[in-house]
């Protein structure tokens, strides 16, 4: 009798707590979203590093920040080519990255690149980190997806900071979602749920 007590009093405090989450889901999934994201304020740097992938934000974000006199370059990096990229099917990703950069009016000499087939994020900070030691880059600014920020922040720094090299993150809203609604559209429960686990994966491999 007493089992079946402490069992009925623990499914009456679970449905409890579930109906609690139920109202309070908006203020909740809110605050899960500012807490995950990293967005630092942004001070003057030596270049503006664009990550693989992300080419609807991440080189238009690049390009805004060059124009607002944040860095005088531009860091691309060379990703592992696609498929269809190696049949000529569809142009290589840093090809219109750059292409990009030349349509908002950055100069082709502030454009630089990085990296050998990278395939990774971690790939991609090793590759920012044996480029800006060869440049003497003091600091980088990393605009990048809002649940990416967390995972790009921890990597970048461990790479770069050893060097004394500043990692700056920033928050480039998505197209699809954003952080008061990101429930309500698949990409975003995608995105923060790939995230989490690629974060926690990162933390133990690296």
């Amino acid at each position: 009798m007493k089992f079946l007590k402490r069992l009925a009093l623990t499914l009456l405090a679970l449905c409890v707590l579930l109906v609690v989450a139920y109202f309070f889901r908006v203020p909740l999934l809110r605050g899960a979203a500012n807490h995950w994201i990293v967005n630092d304020p942004l001070a003057k740097a030596d270049v503006i590093v664009v990550l693989g992938g992300g080419l609807e934000t991440r080189p238009l974000e690049a390009a805004r920040l060059y124009h607002q006199g944040l860095a005088p370059k531009i860091l691309l990096m060379n990703p592992k080519p696609a498929p269809t990229e190696e049949l000529g099917l569809t142009a290589a990703e840093v090809e219109t990255a750059r292409q990009v950069l030349l349509k908002k009016d950055v100069p082709a000499s502030a454009i630089a690149l990085t990296g050998d087939k990278v395939s990774s994020t971690y790939e991609e900070s090793v590759a920012v980190r044996n480029w800006a030691r060869t440049n003497g880059v003091k600091r980088v600014i990393i605009p990048t997806d809002i649940f990416h920020t967390r995972r790009v922040r921890w990597l970048f720094g461990k790479q770069l900071g050893p060097s004394g090299i500043q990692v700056e993150v920033e928050a480039v809203p998505a197209r699809e979602y954003t952080a008061a609604d990101w429930w309500q559209h698949e990409q975003g429960v995608v995105a923060f749920q790939n995230e989490v686990l690629k974060w926690a994966y990162y933390r133990l491999k690296y």
